[in-house]
């Protein structure tokens, strides 16, 4: 129970970041726009079309990538553990907890990454 915790808390606070994202992002925009008023020879004006939300959607999938990783990875351990269990009740209830927690954070990564991209999206037009 303490695991499932831990990643609700972390998928959380990424979904977080993901929400405040967009506000943090348009006030970047609007102080590089006025610190480039003018400026032809900077390589961060020159680059000015690009939106700091894109660099924050590119953070943040990629951790949520990482996340998903991971628990793919788990689902790999979990599956070993459980073939090579031999009947063995506890090390059998470790392989099932472990298949369940790596599940449970693949759906909850999945379902994170939607949520962020969706708000990316509706908030940076």
């Amino acid at each position: 129970m303490k695991k499932l915790r831990n990643l609700v808390m972390i998928l959380g606070i990424a979904v977080g970041v993901g929400v405040l994202a967009p506000a943090v992002s348009a006030n970047a925009a609007n102080v590089i726009a006025n610190q480039c008023a003018g400026v032809t020879n900077s390589a961060v004006c020159k680059n000015q079309n690009a939106k700091p939300n894109d660099l924050i959607a590119k953070i943040v999938n990629t951790l949520l990538f990482v996340v998903g990783a991971l628990a793919v990875i788990m689902i790999i351990v979990g599956g070993l553990l459980y073939a090579t269990s031999s009947g063995d009740p506890s090390r059998v209830t470790m392989a099932k907890n472990t298949l369940m927690y790596a599940i449970i954070g693949l759906v909850v990564a999945f379902l994170a990454f939607a949520v962020v991209n969706f708000v990316i999206v509706k908030f940076t037009k």
